[in-house]
C-alpha cells in the first residue's frame, strides 16, 4: 500500500510526513527532482537531485511512473516518482497490506513495513492511482487557511534570502488551480485535515487509518 499526502505550500506536509514515519513502519517514497538542492537538504533524504538530462532518459526508459514539470523564475523543474520493482505491477497490491476500503478490517496494522509513505501533488496522486488502481494508493489531504499559510510560509523563509515573496505568491496562485475544489471532487478525496495544530492533525490521521475511515 502507498499511502499519498498532498496540500498546498506551506500546509505543514513535511511536518506531517516525518511524523508519520515516525509512528509506523512504512517506508518513505523519495522522488526525483531537477530543481536545485537547498541549504539544509541531504541527497536521497526529500528526493533525488538528478541532472535534466537523467530525468528525460527515465522518462524515455518508461522508469517514471508519474511526473510533471514547472515553469519558477528559475526555470523549469522536473518533478517525478520511479517506483520499487516489487510495486510496479499496475494493479497488483504485492506489499500484501490489507484491503484498505471503508468497512474492512477495524484495527488497521500501521505497523507493516512493506507499505510506503509518499508527499506530492494532486496531479502526481492521480497518475500514481491510475497505474496502481485506487485500491492499492490511499489520500491524505492537508488543508489549512490561506492566511495562516502564508504566516507560516514567510516565517519559514525569513533570514534565508532563498525564496522571494514574489515566488511565494506565485506558488499560492498555482496551488489554488492545481487544488481547486473542483479537482479535489474529481479526483474523490473528501477527507479534509485541518492542520491548525500538529500534533492534533497526525492524530487524526492515524486515528482514521486504523479505522479504515479514508475514503
Amino acid at each position: 500500500m502507498i499511502y499519498y499526502l498532498m496540500g498546498k505550500s506551506a500546509s505543514g506536509k513535511d511536518s506531517i510526513f516525518h511524523k508519520l514515519l515516525e509512528r509506523t513502519g512504512w517506508k518513505q517514497l523519495i522522488p526525483y527532482t531537477t530543481r536545485p538542492m537547498r541549504e539544509g537538504e541531504i541527497e536521497g533524504q526529500e528526493y533525488h537531485f538528478i541532472t535534466k538530462e537523467e530525468f528525460l532518459g527515465y522518462i524515455a526508459s518508461g522508469e517514471m511512473a508519474e511526473y510533471r514539470a514547472y515553469d519558477t523564475v528559475f526555470g523549469k523543474w522536473y518533478y517525478g516518482t520511479i517506483l520499487p520493482e516489487e510495486k510496479r505491477k499496475s494493479g497488483a497490491d504485492s506489499a500484501g497490506t490489507k484491503n484498505h476500503e471503508k468497512g474492512t478490517e477495524a484495527e488497521e496494522d500501521l505497523t507493516d513495513t512493506a507499505s510506503m509513505l509518499a508527499i506530492g501533488t494532486l496531479e502526481s496522486y492521480l497518475q500514481l492511482k491510475k497505474k496502481l488502481g485506487k485500491e492499492n494508493i490511499i489520500p491524505i489531504y492537508i488543508e489549512v487557511p490561506t492566511e495562516l499559510r502564508l504566516q507560516r510560509a514567510l516565517l519559514r523563509e525569513e533570514g534565508k534570502g532563498k525564496m522571494t515573496e514574489e515566488e511565494i505568491q506565485r506558488r499560492f496562485k498555482a496551488d489554488d488551480e492545481d487544488f481547486s475544489e473542483e479537482k479535489l471532487q474529481e479526483a474523490e478525496i473528501e477527507k479534509r485535515y485541518r492542520n491548525i495544530e500538529l500534533s492534533a492533525c497526525v492524530e487524526e490521521i492515524l486515528g482514521d487509518l486504523r479505522e479504515c475511515l479514508i475514503p
